[in-house]
C-alpha cells in the first residue's frame, strides 16, 4: 500500500493513507447502492448520490449529465450545490458532444481526468463552481452495449495527489452503477411522459368532440341528429351520414368515435373522392412489397391501422362499381389481402360513410351497388343544411367566433346588423361558408367588433328577393293589410305572422315591431312552423 504525506481535505477530514481512501470510498458505495435499491425518482436518487460523493469522499460539486435521444448533446440531470442561483441555471445548460470536458467524455466515451483546471483551456466552466486550481474527474455512463448514455462529474477537493487514479476509478465504479439505475429510471419517466401527455390528449380529444362540445343549436332537426349520435355512439353499428359539403359530416363522425367504446384506438380518415381507383385500393388494403412501380417496401393500409377502431370513409358515393364490390368483401367478411400480397387479413373494423350524394338515387340508376347501400345503411343520420335551422345561426355564429378569437387571441363581436345579416343568408356552403365568412370578418376587423360592412355575401343576398308566387315587377304593387299587434284577439302565431307581413317578412324588423329579439323570432317561427316567405 502506498503511503504519503498526510493531507487535510478541505471539509476538515484528515486523510492519512490509501487504505482510509479506500475505506470511506467503499462506504459511500453502500450507501449510493441503498439509495439505487429505493430509486424512485431518478432526480431524487441522482442528488443523493452526488451528496453522498461530497460528503463522504470529497468529491464536491458533482454533476450528472445525461444524452438527448439522438445522443449528440448533453443536459443536466442533477447538480450538488449549495446555490439555488447555480441550480435553477443548470437546468438550462446544454454540452454538444465534443464541447468542453463533458462533452469530450462523452464522445470520445473515455474518462478524463484534469489535475488542475487552470491548465486545460478547454475546460468551460459554465456553471462557475469549480476551484480553477484543483482537480476534475469526469467519466462516462455507459448503456449496456457500452455507448455513452450521459456523464458523470466532480472535483475532489485536495489538489492532485498520488490517489487521484483511486478517485478516478471510483467514480467510474459509480458510474458503471448508475448505468443501468438511469436507464431504468428514464425509460420509466418517459413512459410515465408518454402515458400521460396520451392521457391528456385524450381528454383534449375527448373535450373537443364531446357531446357538450358539439351540440351548437336548438333547431329540431339538430336535437335529432345528436340524439342519434349519443345511440348510435356506444355500439358497433355501421354509420352512414348524409348530408351536403360544409355541414359538419367529419365532426359527426369523430364524435362518434371518440364517444365510443373504441376511442381508445384509432381513428383513420379517407376522402375516396380524393384518389384515382388504383390507389385508392392501396390506400385502403395496403400493398407488397413489389406490388407495382415504386411500391418498395410492404405498406399497411386504412383498414390494418384501424384495427380495433373507426375507419372513417368520407364521400363513399364516389366509388367506382368496381371497386365497391371489393370494398363489400371487406365490409360483409372483416377480411382482406393486400395488393400484391395473398394472404388473408382479419380486421375489426367500425366503419362510419358519408356522402353527399343521394345513395337511394344512385342505386336506382345502377351507379352504386344496392348491397353495398344497404350494408352501409345500418344507421342513417341526416344532418340538415344550415338554411333548414337558420335559428341556430346565431348561436353557431357566436360559438365559431368564440373559436376564431382564441386563434386570433383577442375578443371577438358582432354587433346587431351583422347578425341579422348571418340570419337573412341562406348558406349555400353551410356552416364552413358561415366559419370562413366570420373569419373573414374577423381580420378585416381591427378593433375586434365585427359590423356587417365587413361581412362578405353576394349582393342578392345583402336585399329582399322576391320568391313568392309573384312575379318580381308585382312586388311593389303588393299590398300588405295591417293588422293592429296589439289586438289580444290575436294568437302568439297570429301576431307574428302579421308582424312579419307588415315588416316584409324581415325577420330582424318584424322582432323589432313586437320589441323582441331577432334570434327570438327566428326560434318562434321554427317551432310554430312558420313557411317564411323570401321576398
Amino acid at each position: 500500500m502506498v503511503m504519503t504525506t498526510a493531507r487535510f481535505a478541505r471539509n476538515g477530514m484528515r486523510v492519512n493513507n490509501r487504505g482510509e481512501i479506500l475505506e470511506r470510498q467503499f462506504r459511500a458505495l453502500c450507501q449510493i447502492s441503498g439509495i439505487l435499491s429505493k430509486a424512485s425518482n431518478i432526480e431524487e436518487t441522482l442528488s443523493g448520490i452526488l451528496a453522498v460523493l461530497h460528503h463522504e469522499v470529497g468529491l464536491q460539486h458533482g454533476i450528472v449529465t445525461l444524452c438527448n435521444p439522438e445522443h449528440t448533446s448533453l443536459q443536466v440531470g442533477a447538480i450538488h450545490t449549495d446555490s439555488d442561483m447555480v441550480n435553477k441555471a443548470s437546468g438550462h445548460v446544454r454540452y454538444q458532444a465534443g464541447e468542453g470536458i463533458v462533452g469530450r467524455v462523452l464522445q470520445q466515451n473515455q474518462p478524463i481526468v484534469l489535475g488542475r483546471i487552470a491548465s486545460e483551456p478547454r475546460f468551460l466552466d459554465r456553471l462557475e463552481v469549480y476551484d480553477l486550481e484543483l482537480p476534475f474527474i469526469g467519466v462516462p455512463i455507459r448503456d449496456g452495449d457500452g455507448s455513452a448514455i450521459g456523464v458523470l462529474a466532480a472535483q475532489p477537493d485536495v489538489p492532485a495527489d498520488d490517489y487521484l487514479a483511486d478517485r478516478n476509478q471510483f467514480m467510474m465504479a459509480v458510474a458503471d452503477l448508475l448505468s443501468q439505475t438511469v436507464r431504468l429510471l428514464v425509460n420509466v419517466e418517459e413512459g410515465q411522459t408518454i402515458a400521460t401527455e396520451r392521457d391528456e390528449l385524450r381528454r383534449e380529444v375527448r373535450a373537443k368532440y364531446g357531446f357538450d362540445n358539439m351540440v351548437v343549436g336548438h333547431s329540431e332537426g339538430m336535437r335529432r341528429v345528436f340524439d342519434q349520435v349519443r345511440r348510435v355512439a356506444k355500439w358497433d353499428s355501421t354509420v352512414l351520414i348524409l348530408g351536403e359539403s360544409g355541414t359538419g359530416k367529419e365532426l359527426i363522425a369523430n364524435a362518434i368515435h371518440y364517444n365510443s367504446p373504441r376511442a381508445h384506438n384509432r381513428f383513420v380518415c379517407l376522402n375516396c373522392a380524393s384518389l384515382p381507383e388504383n390507389l385508392l385500393e392501396s390506400e385502403l388494403f395496403g400493398h407488397e412489397k413489389g406490388a407495382f412501380t415504386n411500391a418498395v417496401k410492404q405498406r399497411k393500409g386504412r383498414f390494418e391501422m384501424a384495427d380495433g377502431g373507426t375507419l372513417f370513409l368520407d364521400e363513399i358515393g364516389e366509388i367506382s362499381p368496381l371497386f365497391q364490390a371489393k370494398l363489400l368483401r371487406v365490409l360483409q367478411e372483416g377480411e382482406l389481402e393486400r395488393v400484391g400480397g395473398g394472404q388473408t387479413i382479419k380486421v375489426n373494423v367500425r366503419i362510419v360513410a358519408a356522402t353527399n350524394r343521394n345513395l337511394e338515387s344512385e342505386v336506382e340508376k345502377g351507379r352504386f351497388r344496392e348491397d353495398l347501400y344497404y350494408r352501409l345503411n345500418v344507421m342513417a343520420i341526416r344532418i340538415p343544411p344550415l338554411r333548414e335551422r337558420l335559428v341556430d345561426v346565431p348561436e353557431l355564429s357566436q360559438f365559431l367566433l368564440a373559436k376564431i378569437a382564441k386563434q386570433q387571441g383577442r375578443p371577438l363581436r358582432l354587433t346587431d346588423s351583422a347578425m341579422r345579416m348571418l340570419m337573412s343568408y341562406e348558406w349555400p356552403g353551410n356552416v364552413r361558408q358561415l366559419e370562413n365568412s366570420l373569419e373573414r370578418a374577423a381580420v378585416m376587423s381591427e378593433e375586434g367588433v365585427i359590423d356587417s360592412d365587413v361581412i362578405a355575401l353576394p349582393d342578392q343576398y345583402r336585399t329582399p328577393v322576391l320568391t313568392s308566387s309573384h312575379p318580381p315587377a308585382a312586388a311593389a304593387s303588393i299590398a300588405v293589410p295591417e293588422v293592429d299587434l296589439g289586438n289580444p284577439e290575436l294568437d302568439e302565431r297570429e301576431r307574428l305572422i302579421a308582424a312579419l307581413e307588415q315588416a316584409g317578412w324581415v325577420q330582424a324588423k318584424a322582432a323589432r315591431l313586437l320589441g323582441m329579439t331577432p334570434r327570438q323570432i327566428a326560434y318562434r317561427i321554427q317551432i310554430m312552423k312558420i313557411n317564411v316567405r323570401k321576398i
